[in-house]
């Protein structure tokens, strides 16, 4: 019989009930089927009184530019930024090509598999510099995934060929002096032609 691991439990914060204006005593699950189901038809899912045709844009603009967005406004920040990073985790998984973003007022998560860890988190830093604005951080994000990566992987290697060969050289030098230094000059032979006149 096939043993079958538990799934793994994220955190999913009270404050994205909210998101949905959905009764405090709503089990978390459900505010989060709510989402799952509001990001659905326009990427966004965003409490009312946010600039959810703004958002919309945003998410169209990307789409033009080949990323499935998905954003998700919680309105109160939870006690730690991670659960955000749970809720995008969440709804990437409902959403398998698409990458999420989730904003707070001063914090935010994402997911992707179309995108590394480094760019998403330089792509959060960027959002929550929007200063609470959920439309500009959105735009910030999108801005960041579409920057040009710089080429990590051909510096390194390129750095690595140069020690070597800089090794080398050194070697092959210190070699060639220390067989320059072990030849003993030609000793001047002595004149025999003076010493027999003698």
């Amino acid at each position: 019989m096939p043993v079958t691991m538990p799934p793994v439990l994220l955190e999913i914060p009270s404050e994205l009930c909210a998101t949905v204006a959905a009764p405090p005593a709503t089990p978390v699950g459900q505010c989060l089927n709510e989402v799952r189901a509001d990001v659905r038809d326009d990427g966004v899912s965003a409490p009312k009184g946010t600039d959810i045709a703004g958002l919309q844009r945003v998410v169209a603009d990307a789409k033009h530019q080949g990323i499935d967005l998905k954003v998700v406004v919680v309105p109160a920040n939870p006690p730690i930024e991670a659960p955000l990073r749970d809720i995008a985790t969440e709804i990437g998984h409902t959403y398998p090509d698409s990458t999420v973003l989730v904003l707070s007022p001063t914090w935010a998560g994402t997911y992707s598999t179309h995108y590394d860890r480094f760019t998403l988190e330089a792509g959060q830093d960027v959002a929550k510099a929007a200063g609470g604005n959920p439309v500009q951080g959105a735009k910030n994000f999108v801005s960041q995934l579409q920057t040009p990566e710089f080429p990590w992987t051909a510096l390194t290697i390129f750095l690595v060929l140069a020690v070597a060969i800089g090794t080398i050289l050194t070697r092959v030098m210190q070699v060639r002096a220390k067989k320059a230094a072990g030849r003993k000059p030609d000793s001047p032979t002595p004149d025999v032609s003076a010493e027999s006149r003698v």
